[in-house]
């Protein structure tokens, strides 16, 4: 790998952009499973308001990691699935959540001594 891996238009870039955002990789998790209206991911994941998730479902769309499909019937409904390319984002979902099953404790260690350190001056 060369240093310019990480400029903006890499594709490393690209992939670290996808996941960044923490409901990206939430919603896909939840999906992981099979098709799901948007009521049935919020009362899943909890915590995702309804405007977060519609933003989160359009950009994953947008991405090609989730279809869209209209149900029919009476009232209009949609439920979304994860494309072929977005189960390829499973595995290192999956990777990165036992990697922070095994340190978490340690990453919130460290945030915890921290927030107790004696404050610093500015020079140090």
């Amino acid at each position: 790998m060369t240093t310019d891996a990480f400029l903006a238009d890499c594709r490393a870039r690209l992939a670290f952009d996808l996941l960044s955002n923490t409901w990206n990789a939430v919603v896909l998790w939840a999906l992981r499973e099979g098709p799901r209206r948007p009521v049935e991911l919020r009362g899943q994941i909890g915590g995702i308001s309804s405007k977060v998730l519609t933003e989160t479902l359009r950009r994953l769309k947008y991405n090609g990691l989730v279809d869209r499909q209209e149900l029919p019937g009476a009232p209009p409904r949609v439920e979304y699935r994860l494309t072929t390319l977005g189960r390829t984002l499973l595995a290192p979902i999956d990777a990165f959540g036992a990697w922070a099953f095994e340190h978490g404790d340690e990453v919130m260690a460290a945030q915890e001594a921290e927030r107790t350190a004696v404050p610093r001056s500015p020079s140090e």
